[in-house]
């Protein structure tokens, strides 16, 4: 059984709340389907992101992506913990952005309420 809000580690609960408030700033003009994403490094650090979608899917960047970019830019390696805040799935090659720093995190799967329906590992 997956946990709802409430019955998460509150650091949990805090990247599922960030990554829903980097949903509301999402850019998705050609799908609709924003998503807010966020990630916690072994430090205890956040980073939060959003869709950013182009014309042509190929240059779109997903929240997770954004996320794990912002993170390594800024010098992560490893991480602690992922949540993402879609009404749709997060793909395989989303999940392998993640998996590049570290198999084994787990990545909370939100609707747009924070409700988390499935927790995944990399």
């Amino acid at each position: 059984m997956t946990p709802t809000v409430t019955e998460l580690d509150p650091e949990d609960a805090k990247i599922v709340t960030l990554a829903r408030g980097a949903r509301l700033r999402a850019h998705a003009p050609h799908t609709s389907v924003p998503e807010g994403a966020a990630v916690r490094d072994t430090d205890g650090r956040t980073y939060a992101a959003a869709t950013v979608e182009n014309a042509d899917p190929s240059l779109t960047t997903s929240a997770l992506r954004a996320a794990v970019a912002a993170a390594a830019s800024s010098g992560v390696r490893t991480f602690e913990a992922a949540a993402v805040v879609t009404e749709a799935l997060v793909s395989e090659a989303d999940l392998a952005v993640l998996r590049e720093f570290g198999v084994g995190v787990p990545v909370l799967l939100a609707g747009p309420d924070g409700v988390v329906r499935e927790t995944r590992t990399t």
